[in-house]
């Protein structure tokens, strides 16, 4: 039987380095002054959660937040260079900082030519369309598109502010939720139907079993990542919102105005 734990398997987990890219956006300042104290402790924040998961990929995230705490570590030593800081530039070899931000800057380069290699092939797609039939069979999955709208670290991080709510049982103390994975995504995915756009926050109103929360927040990336339910945020940062796919957009609203 479907029961938690529940694995999920994600293309969009692609390792350390982007997660530490979306940090670093968060935190609005340039990758060559990586404030490495406040990445450090937002990136263990966040392993946490994957540990949580049990996502089967938090071996290299472990890797790299023990990398963090090295250099952490290292920039505080009483013989570091003063303009060691977290908001000191990268200008010299001797920076601790200096081959991770070396790491960022290109796998950034890589992450923006991707996605203007992408945008070309739609505008070129819009252009030049191809009757249904020519289409080829084979090739990318649609479905590994849908969590595009909301990053899936913004997902990962609203269920990290629900988790720390005061009223979620303490990991000591947990009791397991044995309800089939499929029977939440049954019952998001009705009730994003009917509401035609729910928060994500209230998915998880009054419930304090922390196994109950984890599988109604796999049933949300289930929805996302196989059954076209789009996640939108309006303002970065702010809540995460969740609508069925756009072919039953109209249908649900068309539904509840029937007398």
């Amino acid at each position: 039987m479907d029961v938690f734990p529940y694995r999920v398997e994600l293309d969009h987990f692609s390792g350390p380095l982007d997660l530490l890219l979306y940090l670093v956006r968060r935190t609005e300042l340039d990758i060559r002054r990586l404030p490495i104290a406040k990445i450090t402790e937002q990136f263990q924040e966040f392993l946490s959660v994957l540990e949580i998961l049990d996502l089967g990929l938090v071996g290299d995230f472990v890797v790299m937040a023990s990398t963090l705490v090295e250099i952490k570590s290292r920039m505080v030593l009483p013989n570091a260079q003063e303009d060691a800081s977290d908001d000191a530039p990268i200008d010299a070899s001797g920076d601790p900082r200096s081959e991770l931000i070396q790491q960022l800057l290109e796998y950034r380069k890589f992450k923006e030519a991707a996605a203007a290699l992408e945008a070309r092939a739609e505008e070129w797609q819009e252009r030049y369309p191809r009757l249904a039939g020519d289409r080829p069979q084979g090739g990318k999955d649609p479905a590994a598109d849908r969590i595009k709208e909301v990053e899936l670290w913004d997902l990962v991080s609203a269920l990290s502010r629900v988790l720390r709510r005061k009223d979620v049982e303490e990991e000591g103390r947990i009791r397991y939720d044995e309800t089939p994975i499929s029977v939440y995504v049954e019952q998001i995915g009705t009730r994003v139907r009917q509401e035609q756009e729910v928060a994500f926050s209230t998915l998880f109103d009054q419930e304090t079993t922390r196994s109950k929360i984890i599988g109604l927040f796999l049933a949300v990336l289930e929805l996302l990542r196989h059954h076209g339910f789009r996640a939108e945020q309006q303002t970065p940062f702010g809540e995460i919102l969740i609508r069925p796919p756009l072919e039953a957009s109209g249908s649900g609203s068309d539904s509840r105005g029937a007398p």
